[in-house]
């Protein structure tokens, strides 16, 4: 056995640990969980407005993007409007120009020449002409307004076009009135 030596300080020795009283020991646990509690419902909440925030912005990109749609559909039926009331004008200057033939030569330079604006201005603006002789009836962009027989043509060719259609892209604007090719004539003469 050792003896300790009476001139020698003693080792210091290391603390003993505080003795927290039980109360206080049940009073931290509640704490810290209401503490976690707190935090696990803000994230919660956080995660509910984020997710909103993002059906809002998608639903406003949506909205933007059908009112463009909206707004592009609005322009092009005001110009489809447009364009119908100035077709019968162009017809009537036709008209005018075929009718005087080559008679009043200046009247039918002018009158070409206000047609030639008008077409031009119609182009401008989109508006095709539908072709229309020798090609297949087509009733999406072709109204018959009478039948034929035609030897040169065959069957269901247009022959004629009595009043021109026009379309802007996609959309008819007015049909063409045609005449339609509806077979050989009946051979002539008396068989038998």
């Amino acid at each position: 056995m050792t003896h300790a030596d009476p001139y020698r300080a003693p080792e210091p020795r290391a603390p003993e640990p505080e003795a927290v009283p039980a109360d206080a020991a049940e009073e931290a646990a509640p704490a810290e969980r209401n503490g976690s509690e707190e935090l696990a419902r803000a994230e919660a909440e956080r995660d509910q407005y984020l997710d909103a925030l993002q059906r809002l912005k998608a639903e406003f990109d949506n909205y933007r993007r059908r009112t463009e749609r909206d707004r592009q559909a609005v322009v092009v039926a005001a110009q489809r409007e447009v364009v119908r009331g100035l077709l019968p004008v162009m017809d009537n200057l036709e008209r005018a120009v075929a009718a005087l033939g080559d008679n009043g030569e200046e009247i039918v330079a002018g009158l070409e020449m206000v047609r030639g604006q008008l077409a031009g201005l119609l182009a401008g603006h989109g508006v095709e002409e539908i072709e229309a002789v020798g090609r297949a009836f087509d009733p999406n962009v072709h109204e018959a307004v009478a039948q034929v027989p035609s030897a040169e043509h065959p069957d269901g060719a247009v022959v004629e076009v009595v009043e021109k259609g026009y379309r802007i892209s996609e959309h008819v604007l007015r049909p063409s009135r045609v005449v339609v090719a509806a077979g050989a004539p009946p051979p002539s003469g008396d068989a038998e």
